[in-house]
């Protein structure tokens, strides 16, 4: 990786111009002690997880979102909740990499699309504001749970009470803390995005946060429309030059969202990032 870029980049996430956004290829290193079982990120991790290993009909194997639906209309929503609150809040993960890179930075914004924990653990100790997800939740009239951390425990505050002095971290597809909220299912998607496009799923202070940031995509695959979808309004409001992805081998349609965005594309894996000798922040 250019070392001019990596030091623009690492100059960026530490005052707040650029801001980190983590898919699922962030986790890969991360098993559960003592199986060393893998934690399930990807859709097709999840699906398998969800459906107690097995695969499912090749049509419902297509998206995570998808075969969610299938169990949720067969099973009940809850289903849904009690799978992910049991994977992410209640199994025991090692730490990944990437997170403990991100510890030491401490950017001042960080979007996660992973519903797991590891993002909060990072900030533990730090005052810091979380945005989580939530959809089809009837009289709210905003489509977040907002929480404040004072370094130790999460209280829920209204968003006319937050400032933009903390660190704000985003879980736009939800977590199991400091309670269970999730956008899972095709039926979570459709009522979250819209809410999206209607401005209602991100919270006004962190709407004047985003303005003109540039976004680095980290182990994020855009080749599925859900994550293309959310991903598109969450960056709104970004710089002209829109960021950078990490992205081997893109695809056509990855290619397309990045145009698009004016993101430039880095077509090797984002362990670049921590290997350099320049990268370190410690």
């Amino acid at each position: 990786m250019d070392s001019a870029l990596l030091s623009e980049i690492i100059a960026g996430l530490k005052d707040g111009s650029v801001v980190p956004c983590l898919g699922a290829e962030v986790l890969a290193d991360v098993v559960s002690p003592p199986t060393l079982a893998r934690m399930p990120a990807t859709s097709d991790e999840l699906i398998y997880g969800l459906n107690d290993g097995k695969p499912m009909a090749q049509k419902l194997m297509y998206e995570f979102a998808r075969a969610a639906m299938n169990i949720e209309l067969k099973r009940g929503r809850a289903s849904i909740s009690n799978f992910l609150t049991k994977t992410y809040g209640e199994t025991p993960w090692t730490r990944s990499a990437l997170h403990d890179w991100i510890k030491h930075i401490s950017p001042r914004y960080v979007i996660d699309i992973n519903r797991d924990t590891q993002l909060l653990d990072s900030y533990a100790g730090i005052p810091h504001y979380l945005v989580q997800g939530c959809a089809r939740m009837s009289g709210l009239l905003y489509r977040f749970n907002l929480y404040q951390s004072d370094g130790q425990r999460y209280t829920p505050i209204q968003p006319e009470d937050a400032t933009e002095a903390l660190p704000v971290l985003f879980k736009p597809l939800g977590s199991p803390l400091p309670q269970p909220s999730y956008i899972a299912s095709d039926a979570d998607y459709v009522d979250y995005i819209t809410e999206l496009m209607g401005g209602l799923a991100v919270p006004p202070f962190v709407k004047t946060l985003r303005l003109n940031k540039r976004y680095l995509f980290i182990g994020m695959r855009l080749d599925r429309d859900t994550e293309r979808m959310v991903m598109s309004d969450l960056i709104a409001g970004a710089a002209p030059e829109g960021g950078w992805a990490f992205l081997p081998e893109p695809t056509r349609k990855e290619i397309k969202f990045c145009k698009r965005h004016n993101i430039m594309l880095i077509e090797e894996s984002f362990q670049a990032l921590m290997k350099e000798p320049d990268a370190a922040v410690c």
